[in-house]
């Protein structure tokens, strides 16, 4: 089964109702060019790296703008929304960078708090610790549609395989990497990370990316892609502004990768062991 997606690349500010706007435009655009999956980026909703600010506009999902105009957007369209991932306010005080999937009716399939933290220190001197405010999830999520079997990650989550290998052991044939990365470590891996997460995996992949410079002064990288099961780079977007990538995704070809190399198939359990040097001079 064959089916077109997109990636929206944005570039989103600090104000939620201007991104849920923005958001609007771009999905219709998608939808208007066939696209029946539409993913957006990482924090769709806002883009603050004030902690304080963010949280003056912070919601929980039932009062969320974003998380509802992503579910109308669906239900009007007749498509599949998902929205990367949003900031939710949660009952302890903590926020979840939470990804959402809503259906042609409008219903919620399902939802993705992103698991891993992006807890560095980088050489330009940017600093991150999302683990002070956010709350990690602890779930993996393998949604079964209509068209293809979808693998959810967030951001820095594509720095982890054993993640994109449960889920594609689970029967996920498409994967998907919502992000907002910093442009230096952009430079240095987007591109090959997420090529590496589709071919080791034979699945395809769905990257909507933050590109660009932000109201809050942050900078990511952009470059939205699509690859497809065999690493090839079907579509992909510049480096800063809005973008809508798309391209025709044909769920056979992951039966043929995974044909082609079935190391999900001839993957082992094993053990592993440390071994010390013999100190020198001594015989083995």
């Amino acid at each position: 089964m064959a089916f077109k997606a997109a990636a929206i690349q944005m570039c989103s500010g600090v104000d939620p109702q201007k991104n849920a706007a923005d958001m609007v435009r771009l999905v219709r655009e998608a939808a208007s060019q066939g696209a029946v999956y539409v993913q957006t980026p990482e924090m769709t909703g806002a883009v603050q790296k004030d902690r304080a600010g963010l949280r003056a506009v912070l919601r929980d999902e039932s009062d969320d703008i974003i998380v509802a105009t992503a579910r109308s957007l669906a239900q009007d369209l007749g498509i599949h929304v998902h929205v990367g991932s949003t900031a939710i306010a949660l009952e302890d005080g903590k926020i979840a960078n939470r990804g959402f999937l809503f259906g042609p009716n409008g219903s919620r399939i399902c939802t993705y708090d992103k698991i891993h933290m992006f807890d560095v220190d980088l050489d330009n001197g940017e600093s991150w610790r999302e683990s002070a405010a956010y709350s990690p999830g602890e779930t993996a999520r393998v949604a079964e549609l209509p068209f293809a079997k979808l693998g959810f990650a967030i951001c820095y989550d594509v720095r982890f395989p054993a993640l994109f290998r449960a889920e594609a052991v689970a029967g996920a044939q498409v994967l998907t990497v919502p992000a907002a990365f910093t442009r230096q470590t952009g430079e240095a891996h987007w591109e090959v990370l997420l090529r590496a997460r589709a071919i080791e995996n034979g699945a395809f992949l769905i990257a909507a990316a933050q590109a660009g410079v932000h109201e809050d002064t942050r900078e990511t990288f952009g470059h939205s892609m699509i690859i497809d099961a065999w690493g090839k780079v079907l579509a992909s977007a510049g480096g800063s502004g809005e973008a809508v990538v798309l391209a025709e995704i044909d769920v056979d070809q992951v039966k043929a990768a995974r044909g082609k190399i079935p190391n999900l198939k001839n993957a082992r359990d094993f053990t592993l062991e440390t071994v010390a040097a013999e100190a020198e001079g001594v015989p083995a």
